[in-house]
This record gives structure tokens, sequence and C-alpha cells, in this order.
């Protein structure tokens, strides 16, 4: 850090509005962020001062990226008296007259913490976020706390109070639900999505600066629920692994129309730590080798899939056999992912084969193609539920309803496959052999869309999913993905369609085409091939040539006496 600042230079600074770090301590002006640097086995006091008499309390922010840092009121932590996270905060209400405050900062795991921190100050009328806490170790705790797993991502906080003046007793909160109580007041959760695919540092610390204050976060970010103090101080939302995502809750005061913000919170849904699954290596080996093969195949699919129809069917099987197996294998066993993923690749080979062998054997197209019709309702359900239609509170508190309204949808798209099955089969080629490259693009870029089938399977594996708000981010890739998507799936459509236009609906099966071709054999002696021997009495003439004694040349007739 670095020298001693003298006190005329910091009266100075402090004129002028800049910030000011001397060894040790750092300078913080309210609403000004500050960028730390902890050592280890180093305190810094965090020192505000000249702060404004119409002030009633502060907070104090402080955010890394995955590594923890400590905030405490003393030099010295203490239970009750500090805080360890990634985003940590400590409330401080003022006394009559006092003008400036210290805390301190320091390195609880023995490395150096780099972070940003800012002071929001709130007035007498504004709520105290955090100040009935009756769950955690503070007093009075604004901060939000956040796990999560890889279904969901799950936050809560503890309730605040009214605002009061320096000095004066706080309301108190669990005497009575009247009005003029802490019971009016209204929490509104919010989140805010950092750059996709951008896991760096610097993009962290511009979001937090963005929505850490309540007018940022009202400004760019988006409010997903709002609670009333009698609900639960919790919210779940679903996980989106290597997506930074940022989540507050700001009180509000109806009747005062006043509101304060609690500490933001940060998660990526995965570990910087892990070096095996870890943020920077996220997406594993074999689900790029399993997703890279799908999308070559789906591409194949979409501009080719009627013309080779056992191909298509085979893709089609193996996809849905695939899945199903997933979710049964994942949730009746504690397998690991790699060896669920195989064997779902190895049972959805059967499928494709099963599928290929019942139309190869039975020629029934129709049969074949309510199966293909099932994985476009699939996924047109999917694409459904996705929308903020997925998100409407009948279909988040009822699991009946949603897997109603989802079958409903699923099987009502292979109807009009007994209509028109040819162009439903193309279409169902070129949609979801599109979406298959989509899906091998996500591997490798992180795209959202992946999510549209992603969110049904996690609402499969886990019981409690449906209670997730299931938004996701949606920027420039996202974009761009959606054109690909489009842009593939009318290609492949209209290419077949046109080049399909006067060939017939369907290729006839190979099996019944060989009953045909023998019963015309037997009953048309005109037919040249009517007169070849069947197949198994040209291999036993070879066998026996192959086998017969080799006569000597030469003259074979007697010697005359």
């Amino acid at each position: 850090m670095s020298g001693c600042v003298r006190s005329p230079l910091l009266l100075l600074l402090l004129l002028c509005g800049v910030q000011a770090q001397v060894e040790n301590r750092v300078i913080f002006l309210p609403g000004t962020f500050q960028n730390v640097s902890v050592s280890q086995n180093e305190t810094v006091q965090a020192v505000v001062s000249r702060i404004p008499l119409e002030v009633a309390f502060i907070t104090l922010q402080f955010h890394t990226q995955h590594r923890n840092a400590t905030l405490s009121y003393t030099r010295m932590p203490g239970l009750g008296l500090s805080l360890t996270a990634v985003d940590s905060g400590l409330l401080s209400a003022l006394l009559p007259g006092q003008a400036s405050l210290s805390l301190f900062l320091s390195s609880p795991d023995g490395e150096t913490v780099a972070g940003t921190g800012v002071i929001l100050p709130y007035s007498s009328t504004d709520p105290v976020p955090g100040a009935c806490n009756m769950e955690f170790n503070l007093d009075i705790d604004p901060n939000v706390y956040i796990h999560y797993n890889l279904y969901e991502t799950t936050i809560r906080f503890a309730p605040a109070n009214l605002g009061y003046e320096r000095g004066a007793a706080p309301p108190v909160c669990d005497q009575s639900t009247e009005g003029n109580t802490r019971w009016r007041l209204q929490y509104d959760v919010y989140q805010y999505f950092l750059p996709e695919n951008d896991l760096s540092e610097r993009s962290l610390f511009i979001a937090i600066q963005t929505v850490a204050d309540v007018q940022g976060m009202m400004q760019n970010g988006k409010r997903v629920m709002t609670l009333s103090s009698s609900d639960l101080s919790t919210a779940v939302f679903n996980s989106i692994p290597g997506q930074g995502v940022v989540y507050s809750v700001i009180v509000r005061d109806p009747l005062l129309n006043t509101s304060a913000s609690y500490v933001p919170v940060h998660t990526y849904a995965c570990s910087f730590a892990s070096t095996l699954d870890g943020c920077q290596t996220l997406g594993k080996v074999s689900t790029k080798i399993f997703f890279t093969i799908a999308g070559l195949a789906g591409l194949f699919v979409c501009f080719c899939g009627h013309r080779f129809f056992k191909c298509e069917l085979f893709c089609m099987g193996f996809s849905f056999a695939a899945f199903f197996f997933f979710v049964l294998i994942t949730r009746t066993t504690g397998l690991d992912y790699d060896i669920c993923l195989a064997l779902s690749a190895v049972i959805g080979v059967v499928g494709g084969v099963l599928l290929v062998m019942s139309w190869w054997r039975f020629g029934s197209v129709m049969a074949c193609i309510i199966v293909v019709g099932l994985m476009l309702g699939f996924l047109i359900a999917s694409t459904v539920l996705f929308t903020p239609l997925g998100d409407l509170d009948v279909f988040r508190r009822s699991d009946a309803v949603f897997w109603v309204t989802f079958c409903c949808i699923m099987i009502i798209v292979p109807l009009f496959f007994v209509r028109w099955p040819r162009e439903g089969n193309i279409t169902t080629c070129g949609v979801v052999g599109a979406y298959a490259v989509i899906l091998a693009v996500n591997a490798y870029i992180y795209t959202s869309l992946s999510y549209i089938t992603m969110n049904i399977l996690k609402r499969f594996l886990n019981n409690n999913f449906s209670a997730v708000f299931t938004d996701v981010p949606f920027q420039t890739i996202d974009y761009v993905m959606i054109t690909v998507w489009v842009v593939l799936g009318v290609s492949g459509i209209v290419l077949q369609l046109y080049r399909e236009r006067s060939r017939p609906f369907f290729p006839p099966s190979p099996y019944l085409m060989w009953l045909q071709e023998r019963e015309r054999r037997k009953t048309n002696v005109l037919d040249p091939s009517h007169h070849f021997p069947s197949l198994s009495n040209r291999l036993l003439a070879r066998v026996r040539q192959l086998t017969a004694r080799t006569e000597p040349a030469g003259e074979h007739t007697p010697l005359l006496l």
C-alpha cells in the first residue's frame, strides 16, 4: 500500500471528493466505490468521515469474485460482530452527533483478496434491512445469503424494520401486525444478468457498481417477485452454471414511499476452486463429445432426414430412448454423470435400432411417424413453457397442472401428422435437427436456448423444481442462435419439400418388398430369376463343390482283356 498521508492532504482529498488509501486504511466516500486489496495477515481499516447529520444509518458493502473476505465491526473479528463471505455487508446505526465510523477488512484464508466496496447512507425514514433478524449471526443483518446446486439457486434474507432517528429505540419487530409496524413493508426481489460467457472480475465489478443501490437495481435489474412481510423471506431460481447473476432485495415502505437495498449477492452456479469441473472448465469432455456427434447427426437430419428415412428413424429413436433412460437412471441410481450418459447412449442406440427394425419388419409408417411427431411435440411444449408463460403461478404451484399442459401440447402435435405425414416428418427433421446443432454449439459456447429442454430435464430430476423461477438471460449470442435455428430449420424444410415433391411420400418397407419379390418369383415362370435356385441351395452347392474329391484327369475307360 502507499505511504502515510498527512491530515491536510486527507482533508483536501475529502473536499475534492477523491478516494484516498493509506497504509492499512481506506477512505470511503458515501456512494463512491473504492477498490481495495487486502494482503494476507493484514487488517485494513475502512474509514467513513464527514457523515451528514440527516443520515441515520449506513451500510458498507464489499464484493470479491470468488475469494472470501471478512468484514468486521472490530479489528479482531468475533462471532456476531463480523461476516466472512464473497459478498459481505455490515449495517451501522449512527449515534447523535456521530460524523465518522470505522469498520475493518481482513483476509480469512491467508491470501491476498481484491474487491470493491461502497458506503450507502440512509435516512431515518428509510427501512432498515435485516433489523428484525432472528436467524443469522449478526444483530442487524443486511445480507442476502445464497445457496446453489445443479438445479436451483436459493436466496434468503432477514426481515427489515421501520426506520428510526439517531439515538432512538428501534421499533419492536413482532409485537403486533398493525399498519404502523414493520409488517407493512414489502420486499422486491431483483436479478441482474452479467454478460454471457464472461467470467472476468472486471465484468462483475462493473455489474456490482451498476446495481448496488436502490436506483441502480430498479433501473437495470429485473424484478421477479414481490414478497409481503408475512411471506417467507426466501426465493428460488433456476441454476445456470457459468452464467453470472446478481441478486438483490429492495425493501419498501409503501406508507412513506421510501426504500433501502440489501447487500447484493452474485453467483455463477459453479466453483472457481474446482480443477475438474469448475467455472473455467465448465462442460465435461463426455458432454462435448456426445453433443458434438448429436449436432452433426442433427445437421444431416435437418437437410437429408426424409430422403434417408432409416437414418432419421434411428436418430429419433435414439433421442427418445436416451432421454427417457437418462431420467430413469439418474433418478433411480447414484451413478456418476459420465456413466449415466454412457448407459443412456447405449440404450439410445438400442432404441434407434428397434424403431428402424419395427419399420423394416412391419412397414407401419404411421406408427413411426407418431414417435417422430412426439419428438416435435416435446420440443414445442418445452419452448412454450420456456417463455414467461412457464413462470405463471399456476404452473409453479402445481406440478399436475404443468405436466398436464405439457403432455396436451406434446400429444396434439402428432395428430396433424395423420393428415399430413410427409410434411410433418420433414418439419420435424428441420426443427429438431436444427435444435440439435444449437445444443452442439452450447457444449462450447453458452447459450440460453439450451434451457428450453434443460428446464424440462431438471423438472424431471428434481421434485422441488416447480417452485423455481426459470428466467434466463437473453443477450446477443442468444439472438444469433435463434437466427441460426430459424435459418437452418427453414432451409432444411424448404429444401426437403422441394426435393421430395415428385417422389413417393415414404420409402417402402424392405421386408415387405422382399416378400413381394419372393412371391413374384414363385408365380412368374417366365421371369429368369424363377429358374435360379434359392440362396440356401446355392450355398449348399458351393459347399459341396469345395469339399468334393477332385478326380484325376486322363482316360477313365477300363482296359480291354
